[in-house]
């Protein structure tokens, strides 16, 4: 993360003129002691920066606030706001501080600089206990390079069962699911999700990505993911559970668990989703002292079954 701070704190001076380390380390939500070392360590690193003491002091960049950026290349513009993106994993004060200063960029990378910025979501959570490899796919920078650069490309795809087709798509941006990688783009069908690591092929066509007035890729991502989740847990068992031990709940189940309003009695309601009655009712057996399933019936079966079997096991 050092790397990150040192660009922000070089395009912070380019902005301001002039910056003293407490307002550093407000922009980039570190301590003061830090702020000054990164500042010593442009110097040191040969970056034309100079201290001001006393009072109304400070640093400076040599020139003074017009001082030129114009040696970064096209592409390490582009990775400097990859890292700062709004959905990206990188810390929030260095988010916002590159986020801030896009226009100390030259003129001509502007662009996609911010395009690069929200091209990325990270999403942590995984589906299914696939491979941990943290190997990125084939096609993943050429997928990206198009969605920063907004074209539309041809792709190559092999679905689940081994049969590769082509479709010519509109990247909107790329997703890290846990270890897995996902491109959102349009498609002639609507909005589509590809599992990066299934495709084939890559080709830009040169043409333009139509990208949806208001796109945003954190909330199509979280609209996707949500949809996912739906289809994965079809069924949903309703419970009232004892207030104090509504947190063993979130840590049993966790995105799995809806949490509701209060009934009359005090009580919370919640939904707790599944795929399967049989494993859900064994999951919420566990929590008879502070869960009281109120349907379906069938996970309300399943559940005076298992009772029944454990008393005739165990009495």
């Amino acid at each position: 993360m050092r790397t990150d701070r040192l660009l922000a704190v070089l395009l912070l001076l380019q902005r301001r003129g002039q910056v003293t380390a407490a307002e550093v380390a407000r922009e980039l939500e570190v301590s003061e002691r830090t702020a000054r070392r990164d500042l010593d360590a442009l110097a040191t690193a040969g970056v034309p920066v100079y201290a001001l003491r006393g009072r109304g002091g400070g640093w400076r960049l040599v020139g003074g606030a017009r001082t030129d950026l114009s040696g970064l290349t096209a592409s390490e513009a582009r990775a400097l706001f990859l890292v700062a993106g709004p959905a990206s994993v990188a810390a929030p004060g260095v988010k916002a501080a590159l986020r801030k200063l896009v226009h100390a960029l030259p003129e001509p990378f502007r662009e996609q600089a911010e395009a690069a910025a929200s091209s990325v979501v990270v999403d942590p959570r995984r589906w299914g206990a696939g491979p941990d490899g943290h190997r990125p796919p084939r096609f993943l920078d050429q997928l990206q390079d198009a969605v920063i650069r907004g074209v539309q490309v041809r792709l190559g795809y092999v679905d689940r069962e081994g049969a590769e087709t082509g479709r010519t798509v509109h990247p909107l941006g790329v997703v890290a699911k846990g270890p897995a990688w996902y491109l959102v783009s349009h498609t002639e069908a609507g909005r589509r999700t590809f599992r990066i690591d299934r495709v084939s092929s890559v080709d830009p066509t040169g043409d333009p990505v139509h990208r949806p007035e208001g796109f945003d890729l954190a909330e199509s991502w979280r609209a996707i993911a949500d949809e996912v989740d739906r289809r994965r847990t079809p069924l949903g068992a309703r419970a009232l559970c004892t207030p104090g031990e509504l947190g063993v709940l979130r840590i049993a189940f966790g995105g799995r668990l809806e949490v509701g309003g209060a009934a009359a009695d005090g009580r919370i309601e919640v939904v707790v989703r599944g795929h399967d009655e049989h494993v859900l009712a064994g999951e919420l057996a566990a929590l008879v002292d502070w869960v009281e399933v109120t349907g379906p019936a069938g996970v309300r079966d399943r559940l005076a079954s298992i009772g029944s079997a454990l008393v005739g096991r165990y009495a």
